[in-house]
């Protein structure tokens, strides 16, 4: 008897969504992980401390001097302070523009379903493609703002947002807004439609606006996907490389040069893979930090909503 119920408590412990052997497949990815990700990373540490330069291995231990250099120079500040309004241009941008298409499309119209797929439209393009018709868009004189501008009377060549250190970094970060909004938009979009309909039809019996639903009632119940895509795109935004490096080369001067591009530019142009490594160490925990903070910033604001 004492044995059947040891079986039965042993049975009862057996998962039968996932089972012990299932663990086995995940050692493939696991392993996968250990040697892309943690071992590059622990290198990345390592040749942060050398002056290794990318190709010679007979390299020297240099201990902090690559990270004081980086400092020094303020190139460190420099890449920081960019990325920074960068990343908020982004969040701010693809989420008001992203919530407001959303909001119109998530109403009965005719042919939402046409006009859906045409704002998601730009991010199927990858961004080398995305980058290359936006500098066409851009081109002073020939290009095609410039081309309208010319054509209402005013001076198109005077138009060269990409050659303006002022702004150049919002013309490349208009662009990131452009190709990734339409994500942005579909996650709205399935935000809203979990909206109880009832709520605001009980809301417009009190005498609410289209505005005070809005404020009251939509953003609260969709707290949890405002999150989740301001911390994506300000993912995004602390990433950015592509339409700087494809763009403007981070130019003009260093107005566009970004955390990731220096990283670039000081590794496989400059062939100080050590320096590189420590910018990508700095980098790294400035990554991390602020986005954790904006996790626990959002996440807050979710229980008081």
């Amino acid at each position: 008897m004492e044995q059947k119920l040891k079986k039965k408590r042993k049975g009862a412990n057996v998962s039968l969504v996932f089972t012990n052997r299932m663990y086995v497949f995940l050692i493939p990815a696991l392993a996968f992980f250990l040697v892309l990700w943690v071992y590059p990373v622990l290198q990345l540490f390592y040749y942060s401390v050398t002056d290794f330069n990318g190709i010679n291995y007979d390299f020297d231990f240099v201990g902090m001097k690559n990270f004081i250099k980086i400092f020094e120079n303020g190139t460190l500040v420099n890449s920081i302070k960019n990325t920074l309004t960068y990343a908020v241009v982004v969040v701010f941008l693809s989420n008001v523009v992203g919530l407001s298409i959303a909001m119109a499309l998530n109403t009965r119209i005719r042919f939402k379903g046409i006009f859906r797929t045409c704002a998601y439209f730009p991010a199927l393009f990858s961004a080398i493609v995305v980058g290359f018709i936006w500098s066409y868009v851009y081109m002073p004189s020939a290009g095609m703002i410039a081309s309208l501008l010319n054509a209402m009377g005013l001076d198109g060549s005077a138009f060269n947002p990409l050659g303006n250190f002022r702004i150049a970094l919002f013309a490349i970060a208009i662009v990131e807004v452009w190709k990734g909004f339409g994500t942005t938009m579909i996650i709205y979009l399935a935000g809203l439609q979990t909206v109880d309909e009832s709520l605001l039809e009980a809301g417009r019996i009190d005498g609410c606006n289209e505005w005070q639903l809005t404020r009251l009632v939509k953003l609260p119940l969709i707290s949890s996907t405002i999150t989740i895509n301001v911390i994506l795109n300000v993912i995004a935004g602390l990433k950015a490389f592509d339409y700087a490096f494809i763009m403007t080369n981070g130019g003009p001067g260093k107005s566009t040069r970004t955390l990731m591009f220096q990283i670039y530019q000081i590794a496989f142009t400059d062939q100080k893979m050590g320096r590189a490594s420590a910018f990508s160490v700095v980098a790294f925990f400035v990554i991390i930090l602020i986005t954790v903070f904006m996790l626990f910033f959002m996440n807050k604001r979710e229980v008081e909503l």
